[in-house]
């Protein structure tokens, strides 16, 4: 088999001259379809008229809010009264009331046996009737010493004992006479009664114990008056004296309204602390020893709110949304404040005009395209809004 030497076969040129025509006709191609079609916009562009979310917006409002002032304390009687024995060495007999109930001045709440004073009374009847009869022998042998001490028939010695004789029987008829006052008392103490109207808070009478002066019978809620003591530090009494109202929380039932009657004139040595004592409404659930929280109310004083989801916290600190003519937002920082019921007090950073997103704003960055749809519906929030009082969203 002979080599080829005289120069490459006729179908090796053929084929190049194809693969040559096919490259430059690609080329072509490429080189007509990049001029006739525009360059590819950015991920930016292509996005740049697509909104990010679609959010509603709010306007924030300016109206006078109640100044308050929150303290800790507890619910302690207005008055408590000890009401004790004032009988010696008499046995209990009956018990009347119980604890809890309600009582009138005057009205029995113990009763105390008798015998023994009336035994001691009919004793010193005796006596004093004793005594008058020797009081009346006395005063006539006294009487015959006057018509005839001056003709010294008697001698003065016998006239001064006939004298002095009556003046001792005077004496102890007194004597008698105080001492069945004394029995007397002990007779009308016999009956224990309540000192002044209210509630019976405690009771340590027993039947059958014998009384020993001064043991403690019963305690007396006075009047039913309770009173909510706050404690309140030094730098906060001077708000405290412009309060004339308080509303007072017990538990989960509805706030009392009391009223300030009187700041302790002493703080505690220990906490700093001073009382406040408040008084509380007679028909209540209180009880005493209970712990309660209240809100002094101070006034009010202007204030711009906006609702509460329309405010973001990030690393600590405040922030809104404010939307743009161009429908962009940018983030604002805020300081807020007091707080009632859905909204938030802005102290500092918001223009009272500025047009907020309202829903949606923890889903935003600053600078994002926002759509805004502020069709009436139960979800989303008004246009404008109006503070409402704490207080008031707390009783219901």
């Amino acid at each position: 088999m002979k080599t080829n030497t005289l120069g490459p076969r006729p179908s090796d040129s053929i084929w190049r001259v194809l693969s040559g025509a096919h490259a430059r006709a690609f080329c072509a191609a490429w080189l007509m379809l990049e001029l006739s079609v525009p360059p590819l916009a950015s991920a930016q562009d292509k996005t740049a008229g697509k909104p990010a979310l679609t959010v509603t917006t709010v306007k924030p409002a300016s109206s006078e809010w109640p100044m308050k002032f929150s303290a800790n304390g507890n619910i302690a009687p207005w008055q408590e009264a000890l009401v004790g024995a004032q009988v010696n060495g008499l046995r209990l007999d009956d018990v009347k009331v119980n604890v809890g109930d309600t009582v009138k001045k005057g009205q029995v709440l113990a009763q105390f046996e008798t015998e023994t004073v009336q035994a001691d009374i009919a004793l010193v009847r005796a006596t004093i009737s004793e005594a008058q009869a020797a009081l009346a022998e006395a005063q006539a042998n006294a009487e015959r010493a006057r018509q005839v001490q001056n003709t010294g028939a008697i001698s003065a010695q016998q006239i001064s004992q006939y004298f002095t004789a009556e003046q001792t029987a005077r004496a102890r008829i007194a004597s008698a006479q105080a001492q069945l006052r004394q029995q007397n008392l002990r007779l009308k103490h016999s009956r224990v009664l309540a000192p002044d109207n209210g509630i019976i808070s405690s009771r340590s009478a027993m039947i059958g114990a014998v009384a020993a002066p001064g043991m403690e019978l019963f305690r007396l809620v006075r009047q039913g008056r309770l009173e909510w003591r706050a404690e309140v530090t030094a730098s906060e009494i001077n708000r405290i004296k412009d309060a004339k109202t308080v509303m007072v929380y017990v538990g989960s039932s509805a706030p009392l309204r009391g009223t300030v009657r009187t700041i302790a004139p002493t703080s505690d040595p220990q906490t700093r602390n001073t009382l406040v004592y408040v008084d509380l409404p007679a028909a209540s659930d209180a009880k005493s020893g209970m712990f309660a929280r209240g809100e002094f109310e101070l006034g009010a004083s202007a204030a711009l709110a906006v609702p509460q989801q329309s405010v973001v916290v990030k690393d600590g600190f405040s922030y809104v949304y404010r939307v743009g003519a161009d429908n962009r937002v940018a983030q604002l920082r805020i300081q807020t404040g007091r707080r009632a019921g859905e909204l938030i007090e802005v102290v500092s950073g918001l223009p009272a005009d500025a047009v907020l997103v309202a829903t949606g704003a923890g889903f935003l960055n600053d600078g994002d395209l926002v759509g805004i749809n502020n069709a009436p519906s139960k979800d989303s929030a008004p246009k404008n809004i109006a503070p409402k009082d704490s207080s008031q969203k707390a009783s219901k």
